[in-house]
C-alpha cells in the first residue's frame, strides 16, 4: 500500500533506474507457476477431486503457524520487536517474506487512516514534554552570525563523505568542493550521516526543513506533504521578511514537491516548467546541472532579498551515467558497472558547483549569504560491498564500516565565520536547529527532533531509519555493538556500558516513534507555536504565468533584489558555463 500511494509522485522518469536494477532471470521466479499451469492443461497432473478429510487442512495449518513462529523467532533475534518497531519495513520483507508484508501493509496503511482520525492534543502534550527535555542551548560565538543573510541551500545529489579529497589515479574527484570544503570560513562537520529510510531524497528535504524523520515506509512528502500541517524553516523565514524559492530541473510533481513545498511555505517553486529544454539538455531524472543553474540566475537575481533559497541538483544520481562530451574523469576500475561511473558525474556536479560559485562572486552575493551545502544519501547502497572495500582500500567490509559509509558532507559559509572541521556527530535531522540558531531565530517551543550541531549539551547518538545507530562512543548495527574502531564488544560491556546502550536504543526508538506520531497523526495542527502563524497553501501558485507576475509585483515593493540594485541589468553573462550544449550550433 505504501508503494501504491507514493508511486504516482515518483513515477516520472524512472524507466532509467528500473531498467538497471530488473534482469531477464528476475523472472525465473515465475517458471514454477507457467510449469504448473502447462502440467494441468496437458493433464500430465490430474486435479485429486476426491474429498479432502479434515485433518490435512489442520495439520497444514498448524504447520504454517509452527514455522511462522519459528521463522519470527529467528527473525527476532537478529532483529529484536520486528513487528512493534517497524522503523524499515525492508527487513518484514527479508525476514517474513513479501506475502506477509502485503497484508502487513495493507494493516498499516488502515492504521494510518484510523491514526490521524483519533490523534488528540493530548498525543501531541505527552511528546512536547519529551522534546522539551532534549532542547539544547545555543552556541553564544555562532548565535546570530548569519541574521539578515541570504541563505542558499545547496543540494548535491547522492553525494557522499567519502568522495571528499578522494584522488583517482592521483588526481581529486571534486576540487572544488574540496576547497569550500578547507576554506577558512567554512565550517565542515566529518561525522555528519545521512538518515534516510525509502523516501531518500524526499527524507532528507523532510528532516532538513521540519527536523522530523521519514517514515518507516514510503514517503512523508508523497503521502503527507499536501494535507499536513508544518513549522517548516521556509514559513518561519517567510514570516521574517524572507523571499523564499526552491529550483530544480525536474518536474514540479516529483516527490509531491509541488504540494509539499506550498505547506512548507515556499512562496516560489522554479521547476522543470520555467526551464528552456531540449533532448541533450537532459539527463536521467531532467537538466543537466550546468545547464540548471545557468538558468537558475535570472530567477535568482528577481528574489527581494534577503532570500532563502534550495537549490536541488539531479545529475549525480543512480545509475552515474553520462554522455562522453560532458565526462572529465576516468571511470574506477571495480568492475561494477554501477559503482565505476559514480566518479565521472560527480566530477561533473564539482565542475557544477564551481560554475555557481564564480557566478555568486562576480554577482555579489558570496559574501552576503549563509551558504549551506549537504549530500542528501548515498549514492552507492550497501548491495556493493564488493566494490565499496576497493574504493575504500580495504579487502571487505564490515556492517560497522558501511555505517560509516552513510557519512554525507554538510558544510556552512558564511564570510568571517570561524570555519574548521567540526568531528561532532550528528545528521540531517539536526540541520533546521542548527540554522536557526545561525540566523538568530528564537527557539519558542518549536517542535523539532534534531539538535543544535554546535550547541555544546548536545547528544551524538545518530538515529538511523531502521532503528540502528551511531555515535563517537558505541554504535549499534542490528543485534551487534561496536567500538568506535569497529570491533564487536557485546560479550566485553559492563553492566553499566550495557544499560547506557540500552538508554541510547531507547531514545533513538523513542525519537523515530515520536516523528511518525507526529506526521501520521498530523498532530502540529493541534499546535500553536508562538510568533508562528499556521501556512495558508491557498495563498502560494506554481503556476509559471502567476508566479512570474508576483514575483516582478514583489520587487516592486520591495526594492532589494539584485536585478533592481543592478538597475534592470541582468547578471545571466556573470554566469561562465563550459557546457558543451551550450556552446553547441
Amino acid at each position: 500500500m505504501s508503494i501504491i500511494k507514493s508511486s504516482g509522485s515518483v513515477s516520472n522518469n524512472l524507466s532509467l533506474s528500473i531498467s538497471q536494477i530488473i534482469h531477464g532471470t528476475d523472472f525465473l521466479v515465475f517458471l514454477d507457476v507457467i510449469i504448473l499451469a502447462l502440467l494441468v492443461i496437458f493433464k500430465v497432473i490430474k486435479p485429486d477431486l476426491s474429498p479432502v478429510k479434515i485433518w490435512r487442512p489442520i495439520i497444514i495449518t498448524v504447520s504454517s503457524l509452527v514455522l511462522f513462529a519459528i521463522n519470527l523467532g529467528l527473525a527476532e533475534k537478529d532483529r529484536s520487536q520486528l513487528l512493534t518497531r517497524t522503523f524499515d519495513n525492508n527487513y518484514i520483507v527479508k525476514y517474513l517474506g513479501l506475502d506477509f508484508f502485503a497484508g502487513y501493509s495493507t494493516y498499516q496503511a488502515h492504521q494510518e487512516s484510523a491514526t490521524r482520525a483519533n490523534a488528540s492534543k493530548k498525543d501531541l502534550d505527552e511528546i512536547l514534554k519529551k522534546i522539551n527535555k532534549n532542547r539544547t542551548s545555543p552556541n553564544i560565538e555562532y548565535y546570530g552570525k548569519a541574521k539578515g543573510k541570504n541563505v542558499f541551500i545547496f543540494h548535491l545529489e547522492s553525494f557522499q563523505q567519502f568522495m571528499i579529497d578522494y584522488k583517482v589515479n592521483g588526481e581529486e574527484v571534486t576540487p572544488n568542493i574540496n576547497k569550500f570544503y578547507h576554506d577558512s570560513n567554512t565550517l565542515a562537520f566529518d561525522n555528519f550521516f545521512n538518515q534516510v529510510g525509502q523516501g531518500k531524497t524526499s527524507d532528507a528535504e523532510t528532516m532538513l526543513e521540519n527536523s522530523l524523520y521519514g517514515l518507516p515506509s514510503g514517503s512523508a512528502m508523497t503521502s503527507y506533504g499536501a494535507g499536513n500541517t508544518f513549522q517548516a524553516l521556509p514559513a518561519m523565514l517567510d514570516q521574517r521578511g524572507y523571499t523564499t524559492a526552491a529550483f530544480h530541473g525536474d518536474v514540479g510533481s516529483f516527490w509531491n514537491r509541488d504540494n509539499t513545498y506550498k505547506s512548507w511555505g515556499y512562496q516560489y517553486f522554479f521547476s522543470k516548467d520555467y526551464y528552456k529544454s531540449k533532448k541533450d539538455y537532459n539527463i536521467g531524472y531532467g537538466l543537466k546541472d550546468k545547464i540548471f543553474l545557468k538558468q537558475s540566475v535570472k530567477y535568482i537575481e528577481q528574489l527581494p532579498q534577503p532570500f532563502y533559497a534550495k537549490i536541488i541538483t539531479l545529475t549525480n544520481h543512480y545509475p552515474y551515467e553520462l554522455d562522453k562530451k560532458n565526462q572529465s574523469i576516468a571511470k574506477t576500475t571495480t568492475g561494477d558497472a554501477t559503482v565505476d561511473g559514480y566518479v565521472q558525474t560527480a566530477r561533473y556536479l564539482d565542475q557544477s558547483f564551481e560554475e555557481f560559485i564564480n557566478y555568486l562572486k562576480k554577482a555579489g552575493l558570496y559574501d552576503n549569504s549563509m551558504i549551506v551545502v549537504y549530500g542528501d544519501h548515498y549514492g552507492i547502497s550497501n548491495n556493493h560491498k564488493k566494490a565499496i572495500a576497493q574504493l575504500l582500500g580495504k579487502k571487505k567490509v564490515t556492517s560497522y564500516d558501511l555505517a560509516m559509509f552513510q557519512k554525507v558532507p554538510f558544510m556552512i559559509h558564511l564570510n568571517g565565520l570561524k570555519g574548521g572541521i567540526n568531528h561532532t556527530y550528528g545528521g540531517e535531522i539536526d540541520v533546521m536547529p542548527t540554522l536557526m540558531d545561525l540566523l538568530g531565530i528564537k527557539d519558542t517551543g518549536t517542535v523539532q527532533l534534531g539538535q543544535d550541531l554546535l550547541s555544546n549539551n548536545r547528544s551524538q547518538t545518530v538515529a538511523f531509519r531502521n532503528g540502528d545507530f551511531v555515535s563517537p562512543v558505541y554504535s549499534k548495527i542490528g543485534s551487534k555493538v561496536y567500538n568506535n574502531n569497529g570491533e564487536v564488544v557485546n560479550s566485553k560491556l559492563t553492566s553499566k556500558e550495557s544499560k547506557e546502550v540500552e538508554k541510547q536504543q531507547d531514545e533513538v526508538d523513542s525519537e523515530l516513534n515520536m516523528s511518525d506520531k507526529i506526521i501520521t497523526g498530523d498532530l502540529l495542527r493541534f499546535y500553536n507555536l508562538e510568533g508562528f502563524k499556521k501556512v495558508d497553501k491557498s495563498q502560494y501558485t506554481y503556476k509559471k504565468s502567476v508566479a512570474l507576475k508576483e514575483l516582478k509585483e514583489a520587487q516592486k515593493k520591495k526594492k532589494t533584489s539584485l536585478l533592481t540594485k543592478n538597475n534592470g541589468k541582468s547578471t545571466e553573462d556573470m554566469f561562465s558555463t563550459d557546457a558543451p550544449e551550450l556552446k553547441e550550433k
